[in-house]
């Protein structure tokens, strides 16, 4: 344990340097904003942040990114980026340069950049495929979600620990169209949906603070990196998550034999996809229920940002001016 006083490596990635990466990715994506090209933004976004996060005062290694490598060519599984500190210590990263490319595409809300720097070892490394996920918030008895029972029995187990009725939760789902059965069920067994075309980041997130989202549960499939990189956040924010790998295909399949992965069918808590300390950054790149999205005027460039931290359970709101919008050239 460090001595009162002594700074870890985690504590000066929690400085500005770490939203400074998310804001000039929020940034860069914006540029792209409403206009139908998703590949064009989600590399312009990619590219800014793997820029930034190489000027970081630390080693880090990427646990949750793009892809494996060769893959894709940066944010691959296992590069080791950043410009090191005199300890030598590494850390574990987690990139999601756009949560919500469509979202960016189309100038949707909800778009957002998101960084965690963690402790090395402390996140579940996921290969590209999906996760079935359940997530509630906090000030629950433990054990009231299962990500194997069925939504109408998770449904009952969150209205008893609250003391509610069915009727008064609501869920949010993604809106796709492997969701149909689960949303026909959610619907049957009395509660109310909110669906979202996509950020499935942001609609964990939502769980954390039902008063103010009217959202009290999410459930269903989407992407397992996008899986850890929630569990990160509601780590620091408190509630209850587990997850599930599914492989939908046979790309999926391959993946999850190379990752070594031979049981489909293992629930992992929130425990198990993040172990020990972090940090959660995100920039919002549209507007959004959690953050403004970026804005432009005369002269300067405006951000919002939250920055998250596991052990202190803090969360710090971040609104910069930006003076002089050269700087993310």
């Amino acid at each position: 344990m460090p001595e009162v006083g002594e700074k870890t490596e985690l504590d000066r990635a929690l400085a500005l340097d770490i939203v400074r990466v998310t804001e000039a990715t929020a940034v860069a994506a914006a540029q792209w904003l409403g206009r139908g090209d998703e590949v064009s933004a989600d590399e312009a976004a990619a590219a800014a942040m793997h820029r930034e996060v190489a000027r970081m005062p630390f080693e880090g290694v990427v646990v949750v990114g793009e892809g494996e490598e060769g893959d894709c060519p940066i944010f691959y599984m296992g590069e080791r980026i950043g410009e090191g500190s005199p300890s030598g210590a590494t850390l574990d990263l987690a990139v999601d340069p756009i949560e919500g490319t469509t979202l960016c595409a189309k100038a949707l809300p909800n778009a957002m950049s998101v960084l965690v720097v963690a402790e090395r070892g402390s996140l579940l490394k996921v290969p590209p495929i999906y996760m079935e996920k359940i997530a509630i918030g906090p000030g629950l008895p433990a054990g009231v979600i299962d990500v194997g029972a069925t939504p109408s029995e998770n449904l009952k187990a969150l209205a008893e620990a609250k003391g509610v009725g069915v009727v008064d939760l609501t869920v949010c789902v993604l809106d796709r169209p492997r969701h149909g059965h689960l949303i026909e069920d959610i619907r049957s067994a009395g509660a109310a949906l909110r669906l979202i075309g996509d950020g499935d980041i942001a609609g964990v997130i939502h769980v954390t603070d039902p008063v103010q989202t009217g959202i009290d549960m999410y459930l269903g499939i989407g992407g397992a990196a996008e899986g850890v990189l929630a569990a990160a956040a509601l780590a620091c924010l408190g509630g209850q998550m587990e997850g599930r790998l599914m492989a939908l295909n046979q790309e999926h399949r391959f993946w999850a034999k190379l990752s070594g992965i031979t049981d489909l069918s293992k629930k992992y808590a929130l425990k198990e996809m993040v172990a020990g300390d972090l940090s959660f950054a995100a920039t919002g790149i549209t507007d959004g229920s959690m953050m403004a999205g970026v804005h432009y005027g005369p002269d300067s460039i405006t951000t919002e940002s939250v920055i998250m931290r596991a052990s202190t359970r803090t969360r710090r709101w971040i609104r910069t001016e930006h003076a002089d919008p050269k700087k993310f050239g």
